[in-house]
C-alpha cells in the first residue's frame, strides 16, 4: 500500500509547545460530497475551508492542490448563567449538506448549539443605483433628476459566508454528532442520552427519537457516543453506545426509537475481562460504508467491520494498536485510553483508515488483508515524497527503523481523519496541523 502526498496545508503553527493545546487544536475534518472542498474545525471555533484548485494543463500529473478558501469564525464561547457553566466554543463536527445551486451549505457543532451556513461567491458588482450613491448612502431625493439601469461589473472573488439558521435549546448534554439525512430535508444531532431528528428549515424544535435517559441517573449503564444515518435508506440510522453495542433503528417503526430494530453486540469473553475492558469497548465512531451494506465500528484497540445482514460478530476485527494492551494501566493514568478515535472508508469500500499514536495513521486493504502504518509528519509532507511504511516492535530485538512502544509519543495523536469520496486523498489532522495526501501511482490504494 502507497501513499505520496499531494500537499501539505498548515492551518496553524503554534509558536510553543504551550499553545498546540490551545485554540488552533483541530477538532473536526470534513470532505463535501464532491470532495471539491475540505472543512475543518478547530478548538477556538473556527472554520477553515480548503478548496481544491483546478489540474494544470502544463503538468497532468500534478492534481490541484488545496488552498485555503474560506476562514470564518462558527462559534464564540458562551455561558450558562442557569448552571453557571462555560460552553466551549470547540467545533465537534461538521457535516456538508448536499449542494443543491451555486452556493454551497454546512452544518458546524459546539457541545450545545448548531448552526447552518451558506457560503457563496461574487465577482460581479452592480453600480449606478438611482438612490444611492458609491459609497451606498442614500441620495437626496430632490437630487434625483433621471433614472438609470444598474449595471453588473466585474470584481475581485469575494467568499461570503453568512449564518442561516441557528438550532439552539435542543440538547441538555454534549453534541457528539450530527448527520445529515439522504432526503436532505432533515438531520439528527445526539448527546449522551438522546438524539433529536430536526428539519432544516424550522429551528424551534426538534422531534425526540431516541432516549436512553434513565428516571433515576444512578442507574445509568451507558451512554450514546456517535450517530449516523444510512446512506440510502431515510428511516434508518446507526447510534453506537460506550458499552460497544451498535443499535440499527427503524423511523417507520415508532417515533421513539428507544426499541433497536437489530442489535450489533460482540459476546464477552469471559478469560480477557479485566478493569479495562469495557473501557477499550467504548465505539468512538460509527460510520456506514457507501453502499450501505457495512459498518464500520472504531474502539480503543480495534476496527470492526458489521454487515447489516449479521447481528451476531463483525465480519472483519482489525487490530489497530494491539502492541497497547501491555500499557492500559499508564494510558488509564494519563487519560489517553478515553481518547476518541475516528475512522473511514474510502470510495469503494476496499479500505479503512484510522489514527493512532506517534502521529502514526493505519490503513487496512480488506481484499488483500494488507496494513500499514504511515506517519503525518514535516518529513513525509514535502512534495513528491513518498510516504514509508513504520513498525512499532514490542521485543527487544528491533529492525533499524522500527519504533519501541516505549517511545511512542502519546501526546502526538491521529484522530480525525477524512477520506475523498471518490479519489485516494486523504485528510489528516495531527494536532494543529492538517496534512492532506494522494497516491498518485495508482486509482486504488494497493
Amino acid at each position: 500500500m502507497q501513499a505520496s502526498p499531494h500537499c501539505h496545508a498548515n492551518v496553524s503553527q503554534p509558536s510553543s509547545e504551550e499553545s498546540t493545546s490551545g485554540a488552533d487544536i483541530i477538532s473536526t475534518v470534513e470532505f463535501n460530497h464532491t470532495g471539491e472542498l475540505l472543512a475543518t474545525g478547530d478548538k477556538g471555533g473556527r472554520v477553515v475551508i480548503f478548496q481544491r484548485e483546478p489540474e494544470s494543463k502544463n503538468d497532468p500529473y500534478n492534481q490541484g492542490e488545496y488552498n485555503v478558501y474560506s476562514t470564518f469564525q462558527s462559534h464564540e464561547p458562551e455561558f450558562d448563567y442557569l448552571k453557571s457553566l462555560e460552553i466551549e466554543e470547540k467545533i465537534n463536527k461538521i457535516k456538508w449538506l448536499p449542494q443543491q445551486n451555486a452556493a454551497h451549505a454546512l452544518l458546524s457543532t459546539n457541545d450545545k448549539t448548531i448552526k447552518l451556513w451558506k457560503i457563496t461567491e461574487r465577482d460581479k458588482k452592480p453600480e449606478g443605483y438611482n438612490l444611492k450613491d458609491e459609497e451606498g448612502k442614500l441620495k437626496d431625493l430632490c437630487t434625483v433628476t433621471s433614472l438609470q439601469v444598474p449595471v453588473l461589473k466585474p470584481t475581485d472573488l469575494m467568499v461570503e459566508v453568512t449564518p442561516r439558521k441557528i438550532f439552539a435549546n435542543g440538547h441538555t448534554y454534549h453534541v457528539n454528532s450530527i448527520s445529515v439525512n439522504s432526503d436532505c430535508e432533515t438531520y439528527m444531532s445526539a448527546d449522551d442520552l438522546r438524539i433529536n431528528l430536526w428539519h432544516l428549515a424550522i429551528t424551534d424544535r426538534s422531534f425526540n427519537i431516541v432516549d436512553i435517559k434513565p428516571a433515576n441517573m444512578e442507574d445509568l449503564t451507558e451512554v450514546i457516543t456517535a450517530s449516523e444515518f444510512h446512506p440510502h435508506h431515510c428511516n434508518l440510522f446507526v447510534y453506537s453506545s460506550s458499552k460497544g453495542s451498535l443499535r440499527l433503528c427503524d423511523m417507520r417503526a415508532s417515533a421513539l426509537c428507544d426499541k433497536h430494530f437489530k442489535l450489533f453486540e460482540e459476546p464477552e469473553d469471559p478469560s480477557s475481562r479485566s478493569f479495562f475492558s469495557e473501557i477499550i469497548s467504548s465505539v468512538s465512531d460509527v460510520k456506514f460504508s457507501h453502499s450501505g451494506r457495512y459498518m464500520l465500528a472504531r474502539d480503543y484497540l480495534t476496527v470492526k467491520v458489521w454487515d447489516l445482514n449479521m447481528e451476531t460478530r463483525p465480519v472483519e476485527i482489525y487490530q489497530v494498536h494491539d502492541y497497547l494492551r501491555s500499557k492500559l494501566c499508564s494510558l488509564y493514568e494519563n487519560d489517553c485510553i478515553f481518547d476518541k478515535f475516528e475512522c473511514a472508508w474510502n470510495g469503494s469500500d476496499s479500505v479503512i483508515m484510522t489514527g493512532a499514536y506517534n502521529n502514526f495513521f493505519r490503513m487496512f486493504d480488506r481484499n488483500t488483508k494488507r496494513d500499514v502504518t504511515l506517519e503525518a509528519s514535516r518529513e513525509s509532507s514535502k512534495p513528491r515524497a513518498v510516504l514509508k511504511p513504520r513498525r512499532v516492535c514490542v521485543g527487544g530485538k528491533r529492525r533499524k527503523d522500527d519504533i519501541s512502544v516505549d517511545s511512542l509519543d502519546f501526546t502526538k495523536k491521529i484522530l480525525h481523519t477524512a477520506w475523498h469520496p471518490t479519489e485516494n486523498i486523504i485528510a489528516i489532522a495531527a494536532t494543529n496541523n492538517l496534512y492532506i495526501f494522494q497516491d498518485k501511482m495508482n486509482s486504488e490504494m494497493h
